[in-house]
């Protein structure tokens, strides 16, 4: 039965509201982790389905890459068709596309069906964010919620290889992907249960060419992005690059234009929603890109397997989560700049403590840098996503959720581009003339590409020669390690200072009321059933 959305006093969510929060935490958590999990199946896919290189990257980042450039349009189609009803499909293609994954014949199947993964994941992303917002409508409550919202994503990118190399001890390769159906047939089954319907009536069907703007210009930037922190800067992801801030630029001269935008431009006239959104970019930026550098120190330097890497980054999981639930606990008892500068402070610490690692041995240094960074991060990013929703009207939140949503990906993509061409600049730097000598130049070559690389290349060596060069490309990567810390380290502190400068006297802003303006010609809906 639908009602009609009235003025009122915020309510208190009952156990209705907290049940719908653990369903909606679900699919949160297996989005990030279908995020990591496939990285230890490509040995076997590999054997398996013999995809070649280009094929390789392929079934690896489409899935992200499309997340990342639906995210929008499907925040705003759910504001439109109701964000419980795209939550529903969503999951439904989700659990499709999952099986079709797991039972892919040949890598053009399986490039397909990930491709299909990432575009409902584009719809689970938004729909999630959006009701928690017309579900929690206290203010701390709300606050909590999304707390634990961001939580739990940081925990399924974390756990990702745990629960991955798990299922792949006793199972083939595709079973990585069947993770995700039981998920799936829960959300699907209580999902109408607990979960409110929301929708607004009185918006226009998506504009087309913006869809296909948004689509194809954050495509082609985290593409661009990504293949210069892999292969570094090149003509084609130069030209990536290029036409997506081309394409960004159009987008946004068509939003100007059009009366019903698919990003309604309004709401940066809200300083707020700005600062919010590029603390959500910059807090991903710090945070992926660091634990990047690391979980590839504990598999290639510590020379942990896989799944001891993801056991060793349970603390990691632990500092995020904790992080992420402080924050709107936090908020009601200090200034808004104070806090948001002291996690950038605890931030910068855990750099310093990353930038202390100098080997092997340092693995608790590593692991507990790592999780204090998580620590300082998390209440950046949940006050950050908090604002960004709260800044939108009701009948837009779906839109919003789709613009925070972006700027995770877009901030993961960076911080893995910048961070990790920092790392790899100095350890290619330090490796230069380090190499064994009489290495033939191809393996030469290859070893100064990655430390992946190097390890690969000691494993074709005589003994005496695989022990030096492991040695002095661990080394290397290092010194990488330490340097892109270091850089980590200076930046929190300057967002800290502008933190306190900008938000001086700031109080954190409570949602709108979850009521529209008695104007006839809207209809905003909310239906229980």
């Amino acid at each position: 039965m639908s009602t009609d959305v009235g003025r009122a006093a915020a309510p208190r969510a009952t156990r209705r509201e907290w049940l719908g929060l653990a369903v909606l935490a679900l699919p949160t958590m297996l989005i990030a982790m279908d995020l990591t999990v496939l990285h230890l199946a490509l040995p076997t896919i590999t054997a398996d389905l013999r995809p070649g290189n280009t094929e390789l990257l392929w079934i690896v980042d489409i899935y992200g890459f499309l997340i990342a450039g639906f995210l929008i349009p499907m925040g705003a189609i759910g504001d439109r068709i109701g964000r419980r009803r795209l939550l529903l499909i969503g999951a439904v293609a989700f659990g499709a596309a999952s099986v079709v994954s797991a039972f892919s014949v040949n890598p053009a199947m399986l490039i397909a069906a990930r491709a299909l993964l990432g575009i409902a994941g584009s719809t689970l992303m938004p729909s999630t964010l959006s009701l928690i917002r017309v579900l929690f409508q206290d203010p701390k409550q709300q606050g909590a919620a999304i707390g634990a919202w961001t939580g739990f994503f940081g925990v399924g990118t974390v756990i990702g290889p745990l629960v991955g190399g798990a299922f792949l001890e006793w199972f083939w390769w595709g079973s990585v992907f069947l993770i995700g159906v039981p998920v799936m047939a829960l959300l699907i089954i209580f999902g109408p249960i607990v979960l409110p319907e929301y929708r607004d009536r009185s918006v226009a069907r998506p504009d087309l060419i913006s869809a296909i703007m948004s689509v194809i210009g954050m495509l082609a930037l985290i593409y661009g992005i990504k293949r210069i922190a892999q292969d570094g800067l090149g003509a084609e992801p130069g030209i990536a690059v290029v036409v997506g801030l081309a394409l960004a630029a159009l987008f946004l001269s068509r939003q100007r234009r059009l009366e019903q935008p698919l990003v309604d431009l309004s709401l940066f006239r809200n300083r707020l929603f700005g600062i919010a959104l590029g603390m959500v970019v910059l807090a991903t930026l710090l945070a992926a890109g660091s634990q990047f550098l690391v979980l590839q120190y504990l598999q290639l330097v510590r020379g942990l397997s896989p799944v001891q890497a993801g056991l060793w980054s349970l603390p990691i999981t632990f500092g995020v989560f904790v992080g992420s639930m402080s924050g709107p606990a936090l908020a009601g008892r200090m200034k808004l700049s104070t806090l948001l500068s002291g996690s950038l402070v605890v931030a910068a610490f855990g750099m310093l403590l990353l930038s202390r690692v100098s080997g092997p041995s340092d693995l608790f240094l590593a692991v507990g840098g790592t999780s204090v960074i998580g620590l300082g991060l998390g209440p950046l990013t949940v006050l950050g996503t908090g604002m960004i929703v709260s800044a939108a009207p009701p009948e837009r939140a779906g839109a919003a959720s789709g613009m925070s949503a972006t700027g995770s990906e877009l901030g993961s993509a960076l911080g893995i581009a910048v961070m990790g061409s920092i790392g790899f600049a100095v350890y290619r730097a330090n490796l230069a003339d380090k190499l064994p000598e009489g290495l033939p130049g191809p393996l030469g070559e290859a070893a100064r590409d990655s430390l992946a690389a190097a390890v690969d290349v000691a494993h074709k060596l005589p003994a005496a020669d695989s022990s030096r060069l492991l040695s002095v490309a661990r080394e290397a990567f290092v010194h990488g390690l330490q340097t892109t810390a270091i850089v980590g380290a200076v930046l929190a502190v300057l967002l800290a200072a502008a933190a306190t400068a900008l938000l001086r006297n700031t109080r954190l802003p409570g949602p709108p009321p979850l009521a529209e303006t008695d104007d006839p010609a809207k209809s905003l809906e909310k239906t229980d059933g």
